[in-house]
């Protein structure tokens, strides 16, 4: 273990290396970077000549070394080098190229299943060629299916390298030898000391430099352990997790500053609405609820703008409180908005919300991208003029959407959101330096770990508790040669009186994923369950059939609804007590626990079958086994982060958050308080310094 001691005072000053060319250089400045290809680049996150020297390989691969023919093992990866003594065109389904090549100590085959008139010249008889490549055990012995080939010649071709090669996480259209190649330059830059990174950290014994960390990683010898070097517990990867964590730290701590200096309306409720909403509902808040309530009401006093998450597993009540908050905002004569990310999620609050809200004489406007013409005009006008509360979708942040006085953002799901939009509706709020309030929820319980550094910006607020009378879901997992026996007990649970949810993770049919299509099941399952209205819905529907299609499901009139992933939230329909989730293994767990969350919201005993296609990964088998052991969000939280890491449990869309390059927040929990304790013992130079490097201008983006 790294102990992460440094001097009491660091600063910029005490850097190892100079300082003249910081690898702030566009990467258009880079032979073979034109417009398209900087494109391709940017979508990466790689603008810079720095971001090529932080973009870390995926996996490497031993091109050092020549694999002597007869020492060939299989499922191995090998590079192998001889004279082709054979070629054939096989016709087989297809056609396919096989060559021959061999040295002194056995030969293998070389196959390919696509060839070009060029391959055919390269692996003539006689050629010498260098190939790269997995070996597998054939029909003729050892072979190599779509080998890398490097022509010899006469000159013996290009020398071996003497590092390992790495192989970078790419785009579409931008190849890997490209990128590589544009990696390898700044690299090449950084060793022969024309790009000069200043190390804010100071040389250590047991601390690797900056630059020799980035060497390491980019180019590491074959004597390298390269299983700590893809994991991240070699000590060059943990360097540079610590100063990623660093910047966030740093970032977050400025952003907190800047915070006190901000200010909001006080919104208190001097009219007793909250009172009033609770007192007209037809059931009693959760202890839970109330507090949580309380924090928020707290919060809307102050001056300074709330910035506050929400967690509350699915079925907990969370638009209850955000009705609490909602009804504070329009007693005090501002306005406030709740915006989801879909329409079924945006109409199912706008619902809820104005059975709640309209009989307090509160006006609720909707407003999506499926309101057009006259609604739409009405809806802008009743924005800018007489309308508390505003419900919707994205459309809320669209030009031309004007409120008359926004006080209080909601923002349901918010890791479905990008940065830019939340911004555009806060922007809609702000007067000078007054900013309206923010609360942003989510159903998707965080692990702890990452909500003290991902949400270091926010307050956080959790309902740790189910409304009474709520039972657990039973949970099984069945392969889906059991699908007719499932169906089985499904026509008898229909015939009782039950509604239900069969989800499917595509549209239509796709051979390469082995998926089930939901176009097909609802065809089948009409079929089978012969007197059982079926419905379908998923998310290519015009937004006038789903949303029937729902209504009826709602009703009752629907028994049975087959759907897509699109119901993962939003959907409430308290009858509706099973669920039946094919291709279970290809979803994760987060999603798994969202989609089971639509059954058990009444008093009746709920169950989840998860249908799976074997043979399962190890993956795969493991999330399956969580989702049987337990229905706690928080929980399935913490084992989700275990199995796929952060930047997957956060989400890609999740950019207002905090998101690491190289920093493992499951990996890496160890190193946060050194990482806090150093901070403190920066100078401003180099705390500076450390937020441009890793932050550039994504600063004024944390905790938006």
């Amino acid at each position: 273990m790294l102990s992460w001691c440094w001097p009491a005072t660091v600063t910029a000053a005490d850097s190892a290396n100079g300082g003249d060319s910081p690898g702030n250089r566009p990467v258009t400045e880079l032979p073979g970077v034109g417009a398209q290809v900087a494109a391709r680049l940017k979508a990466l996150g790689l603008e810079r000549e720095l971001d090529l020297l932080f973009h870390l390989p995926l996996r490497y691969e031993d091109r050092t070394r020549i694999t002597p023919m007869n020492r060939v093992r299989p499922n191995t990866t090998v590079q192998v080098q001889g004279r082709i003594v054979h070629q054939e065109i096989r016709q087989a389904r297809s056609r396919m190229l096989l060559a021959t090549l061999a040295d002194d100590s056995g030969q293998v085959v070389l196959r390919f299943f696509r060839f070009f008139p060029s391959q055919l010249r390269q692996l003539r008889e006689g050629a010498r060629v260098r190939c790269f490549g997995e070996a597998r055990f054939g029909p003729n012995g050892f072979e190599l299916a779509h080998p890398q080939v490097v022509s010899l010649g006469r000159d013996g071709g290009p020398p071996l390298p003497e590092s390992l090669t790495p192989v970078y996480p790419t785009t579409q259209g931008l190849g890997q030898a490209n990128l590589a190649r544009l990696v390898g330059l700044a690299v090449e830059r950084l060793r022969q000391g024309l790009v000069r990174l200043d190390d804010p950290l100071p040389a250590d014994d047991e601390v690797m430099g900056l630059t020799n960390a980035l060497l390491t990683i980019h180019a590491p010898g074959p004597n390298e352990d390269l299983a700590a070097l893809v994991d991240g517990h070699h000590p060059a990867v943990q360097r540079l997790a610590v100063e990623e964590l660093l910047a966030h730290h740093l970032a977050l701590s400025r952003l907190n500053r800047a915070r006190a200096r901000q200010r909001a309306p006080r919104l208190e409720d001097g009219k007793g609405l909250g009172r009033r909403l609770l007192e007209g509902l037809p059931f009693k808040p959760t202890a839970a609820q109330d507090r949580v309530i309380r924090e928020i009401l707290e919060d809307l006093a102050g001056n300074r703008p709330m910035r506050r998450l929400l967690q509350g597993d699915v079925g907990s009540g969370k638009t209850l409180v955000a009705a609490a908050a909602l009804v504070v905002a329009a007693a005090s004569g501002r306005q406030a908005a709740i915006v989801a990310p879909t329409e079924i999620l945006a109409e199912q609050h706008f619902r809820t919300l104005s059975a709640w809200l309209e009989p307090l004489g509160l006006e609720t406007v909707w407003l999506a991208g499926k309101v057009k013409g006259k609604a739409r005009r009405q809806a802008l006008e009743a924005l800018a003029g007489s309308a508390a509360i505003a419900i919707g979708t994205h459309a809320l942040f669209q030009e031309g959407v004007v409120f008359r006085d926004l006080g209080l953002i909601v923002v349901d799901e918010q890791h479905r959101f990008g940065v830019h939009q939340r911004l555009a509706l806060t922007a809609k709020g702000q007067r000078g330096r007054i900013l309206p309030h923010q609360l942003v929820m989510t159903a998707t319980p965080i692990p702890r770990t990452l909500a003290m550094t991902a949400y270091a910006g926010l307050d956080v607020s959790v309902i740790d508790e189910l409304p009474p009378g709520r039972k657990p879901v039973t949970t099984v997992a069945a392969s889906q040669s059991r699908r007719d026996q499932v169906i089985e007990r499904l026509r008898a649970a229909l015939a009782e009186g039950r509604q239900a949810y069969w989800v499917c993770p595509l549209i239509e049919e796709s051979d390469l994923l082995q998926a089930e299509a939901a176009e097909t099941r609802a065809a089948e399952l009409t079929r089978s369950l012969a007197g059982i209205r079926v419905g379908l819905v998923h998310g290519r529907m015009k937004p006038a059939d789903k949303q029937q299609v729902m209504d009826d499901f709602s009703a009752g009139r629907i028994r049975l609804l087959v759907a897509t992933t699109v119901i993962e939230v939003g959907v409430d329909v308290p009858n509706a007590g099973l669920m039946m989730i094919e291709n279970a293994e290809r979803l994760g767990l987060s999603q798994l626990h969202q989609l089971r969350g639509r059954v058990g919201r009444g008093s009746d005993q709920a169950a989840c079958v998860l249908l799976y296609r074997p043979p399962l990964g190890d993956m795969a088998r493991a999330r399956l086994e969580v989702m049987r052991e337990t229905t706690d969000g928080f929980v399935i939280a913490e084992k989700d982060l275990e199995l796929r890491g952060p930047g997957e449990v956060l989400g890609t869309r999740q950019t207002g958050m905090l998101r690491f390059r190289i920093a493992d927040l499951g990996r890496d929990a160890d190193l946060l308080e050194p990482v806090r304790a150093l901070a403190e013992r920066l100078d401003t130079s180099a705390q500076t310094l450390i937020i441009e490097r890793w932050l550039g201008q994504a600063e004024q983006f944390v905790d938006v």
